[in-house]
């Protein structure tokens, strides 16, 4: 039987995870025409080549969202990138395993509640540019 935190921590995963999706839908209903985000800087503090149109962004969270729906990670992919990662994560691979799923589930946490702010940012633009922001 799992304990109370365990369900409460998968129950917080999987609403974190919803909250992307649901956030992601928004900003699909919301911009009906997303070449209009196009040029259109991301919130960056210096223009440099990394700073992404919003177009760009637009399409990398509905991406996003695809793959954690589907939960499609090419297995090859993921094998490459886990020998790098083993190489630089080394001195971790020492510690307590709880404490490093704890680990990686705030940084799951994190980047998904990023991601979604995020979409929330390129769906708030849009409605600027066409003349509808709050």
């Amino acid at each position: 039987m799992q304990s109370a935190e365990a369900k409460f921590n998968k129950n917080t995963l999987f609403l974190t995870l919803k909250r992307y999706s649901s956030a992601v839908g928004d900003m699909e209903k919301t911009i009906l025409l997303p070449s209009l985000l196009r040029d259109v800087p991301f919130d960056c503090e210096a223009a440099d080549e990394t700073c992404r149109d919003l177009y760009t962004n637009y399409l990398m969270l509905k991406a996003i969202r695809n793959t954690v729906e589907s939960s499609l990670v090419a297995l090859d992919d993921h094998k490459s990138k886990n020998t790098t990662l083993t190489k630089t994560l080394e001195p971790f691979l020492d510690a307590d395993p709880e404490a490093l799923f704890l680990f990686h589930l705030r940084g799951l946490f994190n980047v998904m509640s990023d991601l979604t702010k995020k979409t929330r940012s390129v769906t708030d633009k849009y409605l600027d540019i066409i003349g509808l922001a709050n």
